[in-house]
């Protein structure tokens, strides 16, 4: 484990697959699995270390600044990735009910993850990179109907997490797809603007960023919770007196 422990949190209707090849193999990626946020918030804290970094794609995004608006004590750095931190909208809160409905009628979440192919990869993947695909619809395979039903329910509870984020002081770093159709870069630049001294990226990516270009993705990631590690480090030093100022 690195010496600043960091947490990833898939987005809904993925799983830790997401990160593959992304050169973060030692994150803890735990579930989000929760009916409502407060009780997802509730089981994270428990779970995780004492400090860490915390980071997310989509709704493990939203998670991720819940989290940290909640503990920010326990937050060392806050990474969020093709996200939006606004209250959901009527017409989304009746798209998900949609959702649910459907998975009780027998449908999968593969059936409903191929539907929305269009929204999660960039057009140019979906033309040239058939083994992205496999893996966007393998990993909703993967996932159970309860698990899904129970994330549908979650996205219902969010709230306008814009007001609790201007109170954030933690670094922060923003990743946005420039070809993300369900959370386009507009979104990214609200929460950047809300995070006081964050770090703003864009890559050639649909929503499904890590797993478009896990390369980038992954070297923005290590090398952003490299400088939080050191500043880290250097707070610990000045507080029991070993580092010069």
């Amino acid at each position: 484990m690195p010496a600043v422990p960091l947490v990833l949190l898939a987005g809904m209707n993925c799983t830790p697959e997401l990160w593959t090849g992304c050169g973060l193999d030692e994150a803890l990626t735990p579930a989000v699995d929760a009916d409502d946020m407060n009780t997802q918030v509730d089981r994270l804290l428990e779970q995780l270390p004492d400090a860490f970094v915390i980071g997310g794609l989509s709704l493990g995004a939203i998670v991720a600044m819940a989290v940290t608006v909640r503990a920010p004590e326990r937050v060392l750095g806050l990474c969020v990735t093709a996200t939006n931190a606004k209250a959901p909208t009527p017409a989304q809160r009746a798209g998900w009910a949609r959702w649910r409905d459907r998975l009780s009628a027998g449908e999968t979440p593969a059936d409903l993850q191929a539907e929305i192919l269009p929204v999660l990869l960039s057009e140019r993947v979906r033309a040239t990179r058939p083994d992205l695909v496999k893996r966007t619809l393998r990993m909703a395979e993967q996932t159970r109907d309860a698990v899904l039903a129970a994330q549908l329910r979650l996205q219902a509870t969010r709230v306008d997490l814009l007001p609790g984020l201007d109170a954030v002081r933690v670094p922060s770093l923003v990743i946005a797809g420039r070809d993300d159709a369900l959370c386009p870069p507009g979104f990214h630049d609200e929460i950047a603007d809300a995070l006081a001294g964050s770090r703003r990226e864009q890559l050639d990516a649909g929503h499904l960023v890590p797993l478009e270009r896990p390369a980038e993705f992954g070297a923005l990631v290590r090398d952003w919770c490299a400088g939080v590690g050191a500043a880290t480090l250097g707070r610990r030093s000045r507080a029991d007196g070993t580092g010069a100022w």
